[in-house]
């Protein structure tokens, strides 16, 4: 009797262990393939944003050529949107109903991604690890199948208005903003930041659409207002062009600069040297010109993936770092699958990081994903450029989650 409900004991425990270890499948994957699938503006005026498209590329044909993930190679198909939604709708359509993707992942921009969050989630497609700001995509109860990995611009802001409201609370801020859900959300969460100040300080605003050829007007009507501080809720071009035509114009404004568009190479250099030194943004990556990370062993492996995957793309833009970080993050959650490679569980793995610490990210820097809180990290120091590279002042700063 005792043999066999030993016997019994022991069947029970190995069907329970082989129905745990059994593969499940969402769409795209096979016992030899992941498909995910993007779209990224390789095209039009916002085609520096390709960078992230390119880099995340390059870096999982890397896996692969070392065996891929569990044993199944990934396949990336990254399609070009232009950045414009309805462009951004098609291709994401096609990615889902005729490409079969298992989910969308690390797709660009936030107005773009706002376009498509609604399709996904009513059809459980996870949209994950996009490269977005907005905090209406971290909504779990509204998009629970969509996360971001990007600065949520309510935790982003926050920092320029402490800086501001602690070193200049007398500054009067003038703010160019793109006329889409990424310069209107920032401009409306730096407001929010500002709180009861708001109003005194912010004496000037102006938008411009992603079409148009230069920014030069609003620039002169900003320089009028009076500010000695600009705020830039743009794009890299557009950056670019107002700190060069603010320094032609005479304008001594100090410059705060989303993340961004703080790239030295695709901003700064454009705008002026010169032109650009004083400004303030936030960092969060390690900087490949600031001599604490010579020796670094992560920057080593970044700077020798450049040189073997990318070696035509410039190595000293913190775009390509975070496009890098990207990179590895899409990994880390596609390992944690295992074999259920389902779209729950992709969720599932997605949305449950604690304190993971990446390779490249400043140290101090966590990203944490929760079922409740989809801001991945809320950390970062303040930098200002001195004419040729950014340098830190002051400790890492940071915004406590709701439940601290």
């Amino acid at each position: 009797m005792k043999r066999s409900l030993a016997l019994a004991t022991l069947l029970a425990a190995a069907l329970h262990s082989q129905a745990f270890s059994q593969k499940s499948y969402g769409p795209g994957v096979t016992d030899t393939e992941i498909r995910i699938g993007q779209t990224v503006p390789y095209k039009g005026p916002l085609s520096a944003l390709a960078i992230f498209g390119r880099v995340e590329a390059a870096y999982l044909r890397k896996i692969n050529e070392a065996g891929g993930i569990n044993g199944r190679k990934v396949t990336l198909i990254s399609l070009d949107d232009a950045f414009s939604p309805p462009k951004t709708v098609e291709q994401t359509r096609k990615l889902v109903e005729d490409d079969g993707v298992l989910a969308i992942v690390g797709s660009i921009g936030t107005p773009t991604n706002l376009a498509i969050a609604k399709y996904l989630n009513a059809n459980k497609v996870p949209q994950i690890l996009i490269l977005a700001s907005s905090p209406k995509l971290h909504d779990p109860e509204s998009l629970p199948w969509t996360t971001t990995f990007f600065m949520s611009q309510l935790v982003e802001t926050s920092f320029y208005a402490d800086y501001l409201l602690s070193s200049k609370p007398d500054a009067k801020v003038a703010v160019l903003y793109q006329n889409d859900d990424l310069g209107k959300g920032n401009l409306s969460a730096f407001r929010t930041a500002l709180g009861a100040k708001a109003p005194a300080m912010i004496v000037g605003e102006a938008a411009y659409d992603v079409v148009d050829p230069t920014v030069d007007s609003q620039i002169v009507g900003l320089k009028a207002s009076g500010a000695d501080t600009l705020f830039h809720a743009s794009s890299p071009k557009f950056a670019a062009q107002s700190i060069r035509k603010a320094h032609e114009l005479g304008w001594k404004v100090e410059h705060i600069l989303l993340s961004g568009v703080s790239d030295i190479p695709t901003v700064l250099r454009p705008a002026g040297l010169e032109a650009s030194r004083g400004a303030v943004t936030a960092r969060w990556v390690k900087a490949l010109d600031d001599p604490t990370w010579a020796d670094d062993p992560a920057v080593k492996d970044y700077l020798a993936f450049m040189k073997q995957w990318m070696p035509r793309e410039t190595t000293d833009d913190p775009g390509t770092v975070l496009a890098y970080s990207t990179a590895q993050m899409i990994e880390e959650v596609l390992r944690r699958c295992g074999d259920d490679l389902s779209r729950g569980n992709l969720l599932k793995q997605a949305t449950n990081v604690r304190d993971l610490r990446l390779p490249m990210f400043l140290p101090g820097v966590k990203v944490n994903i929760s079922p409740n809180d989809r801001i991945p990290w809320r950390q970062a120091r303040m930098a200002r450029f001195d004419g040729t590279q950014w340098v830190y002042f002051g400790d890492l700063v940071g915004v406590p989650t709701s439940n601290d």
